[in-house]
């Protein structure tokens, strides 16, 4: 059969789809074949063609004068940097008013419960906090109730927090006890969404607190209503306090120009392939207090589309997916680890693994001249099951605020056939900072510097990164780059130089596409006793690629030669991987068993040489633990970042014990 005669097959109905035409193939083997690998042939000589890329993906930053070697975007056409990309929209008030017209006043939240469809709200009908802050020009300061007692208190105080909105009566029960003793002088007001008994409201009068529903407060708005105050665009927007990994959080000071610079650059890098329209939807899952969540949602609902929020439960997040069918999907990086493994770990055969890999072979390479689709005889074949288990209709994937493996994401932009971003930043420059352009689908960076902000390397001598070599510590300069923290000139010094860039902590280096690849950390160094310096979170990302575990905490200390670790393996691979080696047994009971420990520590360090770890960033022994760190149990920030001093000191008694057995 001919290469042309079998791809008119895959168009007969009464084939239905292609699956159902490859059980129609020859069975013997080379014929198969011969016949697969003619339909490739015909395939890549018919696929469509690439769209043309936003600027030359040879040189995706050009140096800015004025030396110091800083680079902008190549999308820019000089050096002035991107402040809004709507003229009618310079403050997030504006923003929300123009998502409101161009939808038409159509659907705008969404909320589920179990097996029901999701129910929407309409713009005009939305006047929860968020919105109707920025109406009246008032500061949204967001509070985790993860962060512990200590911090919000510290919080509501140096924020002088008068006014808190709960969702739950438990967190206004908190607040109360805070008020009561005396730790809160300023707090006067709380508003509680969910239902709440008459006691909450007799304690509150008791200490000076006015508690109100959520339903209050709008009959109230009806009964008294007012013109918006609109704020203007260098007013601040929101106090978002980073968590910290040590000491107080620090709130950090963003304005309405900060959030709509950094939403307008993310459209302008992608307006050529991707513009978001009325017709799009939102899942959102990440936390509403983290600007990476809040930048998506402004683009969102500026272009009048709809967000879905998730149950609650991110072990239902798959089921809101399948009943939301989303179109833009945001993403962590534990996430994506977490569906490339189950993808090949269903691949339980060499022939569905041989197959998995030579279909996202096959999308690699198209993915490498550009194009982007979802309609291939692969997708056909081979990764349709995976897109319909998200929904069936993404379109855009971004991924941020951690790092991802480049194979990991390298698998993923092949198999889902959507436009897939990556992008870094952090709080202090709103969100992100650079971002892939579209059409290089490369991993292994993060993208040239976003239309809003200019980027330089400054020299690291004690780490040797020097910026003459196009490696350094990653600063930032431009409309996006916050404020300072909040009463608080020493931190905001350490932070913001007198020039205005802000020093990220992380080390950088420019590729030769004018593409920032972040290579190390500066925060969070220490010294080993021979001298050698020792970025820990780069080396934790590194063994976070064993399959086998889901959370690494590596530990050195100045008096000691080496390195350890805590390990926590993953509870949904570890009995597989372990009885491919030879074990048995419960979660709990591998977790305890020192021969499989070695196996373990073997699978670290074989991954550690492939990823060019040194002799001496290598661990020499570990510890595992059966508990995930997490929120709930002090050891991670509620941006799910590793609470360093709070984990040295619960594991001290392990990490002694492991520098001792190995003098013995």
């Amino acid at each position: 059969m001919q290469a042309h005669e079998l791809f008119r097959h895959l168009r007969m109905p009464e084939l239905g789809d292609v699956r159902q035409y490859v059980r129609t193939l020859p069975t013997n083997t080379l014929m198969g074949f011969g016949a697969f690998a003619a339909l490739t042939t015909y395939w890549y000589a018919t696929r469509p063609k690439a769209l043309k890329p936003p600027c030359d993906l040879a040189m995706q930053s050009v140096e800015v004068e004025g030396g110091e070697h800083a680079r902008r975007s190549s999308i820019l056409n000089s050096d002035e940097l991107l402040t809004y990309y709507y003229d009618d929209v310079r403050t997030v008030y504006d923003l929300f008013q123009r998502g409101v017209q161009v939808s038409n006043n159509g659907p705008c939240l969404g909320v589920r419960k179990p097996n029901q469809p999701y129910e929407w709200i309409s713009y005009k009908e939305w006047v929860i906090i968020e919105q109707g802050c920025y109406a009246f020009s008032m500061v949204v300061v967001p509070l985790y109730d993860t962060l512990g007692t200590e911090a919000i208190t510290y919080i509501v105080n140096k924020a002088d927090l008068s006014l808190v909105f709960c969702d739950k009566p438990d967190k206004a029960k908190l607040l109360l006890t805070s008020v009561e003793k005396g730790e809160t002088p300023v707090l006067n007001t709380i508003v509680i969404m969910e239902p709440f008994g008459l006691d909450l409201v007799e304690r509150g009068k008791k200490c000076g607190v006015e508690v109100f529903s959520m339903r209050d407060i709008e009959e109230l708005g009806r009964a008294h209503r007012q013109k918006p105050i609109p704020p203007k665009p260098e007013d601040l927007a929101v106090i978002c306090f980073t968590s910290g990994t040590t000491g107080n959080p620090k709130g950090a000071m963003i304005t309405h120009q900060n959030i709509v610079s950094n939403a307008s650059a993310f459209v302008k890098t992608a307006e050529k392939t991707f513009m978001p329209s009325s017709d799009d939807v939102l899942i959102s899952f990440l936390p509403l207090a983290h600007m990476f969540e809040r930048i998506v949602e402004c683009v969102v609902l500026c272009h009048g589309a709809r967000i879905g929020f998730f149950q609650g439960d991110i072990r239902l997040l798959m089921d809101d997916l399948k009943t939301l069918q989303p179109t833009i999907f945001p993403v962590v990086p534990r996430l994506l680890n977490r569906m490339f493994d189950k993808i090949f770990g269903q691949a339980d055969t060499s022939l569905k693994r041989w197959m998995l890999d030579f279909a996202s072979k096959r999308k690699e390479a198209e993915l490498r001249s550009g194009i982007v689709r979802n309609n291939s005889f692969w997708d056909k074949v081979v990764f349709r099951k995976i897109q319909a288990s998200l929904g069936g209709k993404v379109r855009l994937m971004i991924t941020g605020a951690a790092p991802v493996s480049a194979s990991v994401l390298t698998f993923l932009r092949a198999a889902l056939g959507c436009q897939f971003y990556e992008g870094y930043g952090q709080t202090e420059c709103t969100a992100g900072c650079s971002l892939s352009v579209p059409g290089d689908w490369t991993a292994g960076h993060v993208g040239a510097p976003m239309p809003c902000s200019i980027i330089k390397l400054v020299d690291v001598q004690e780490m040797n990164y020097l910026a003459a070599k196009g490696e350094g510590e990653v600063c930032v300069k431009g409309p996006n780059v916050f404020r300072g923290y909040l009463k608080d000139p020493e931190k905001t010094a350490e932070a913001l130089d007198k020039d205005g860039w802000l020093h990220t902590g992380d080390i950088g280096k420019w590729l030769p596409n004018g593409t920032l690849k972040i290579i190390d950390r500066k925060k969070h160094i220490f010294k080993l006793a021979q001298g050698e310096y020792i970025a820990p979170e780069k080396i934790e990302n590194v063994y976070l690629r064993c399959e086998a575990l889901a959370q690494v905490f590596v530990h050195g200390e100045s008096l000691q030669a080496f390195l350890v670790a805590i390990v926590v393996p993953d509870p949904e691979t570890l009995r597989n991987w372990a009885k491919k080696k030879g074990f048995e047994g419960s979660y709990e009971e591998l977790c305890k068993n020192k021969d499989l420990k070695k196996y373990i520590l073997e699978d670290m360090v074989r991954i550690g040489k492939e990823s060019g770890l040194k002799s001496f960033e290598q661990v020499k022994d570990i510890v595992m633990h059966a508990e995930m760190f997490s929120i709930e149990n002090g050891l991670l920030t509620p941006t799910l970042k590793a609470k360093r001093p709070e984990l040295r000191k619960y594991f001290q008694s392990q990490i002694e014990e492991l520098y001792a057995n190995a003098k013995m």
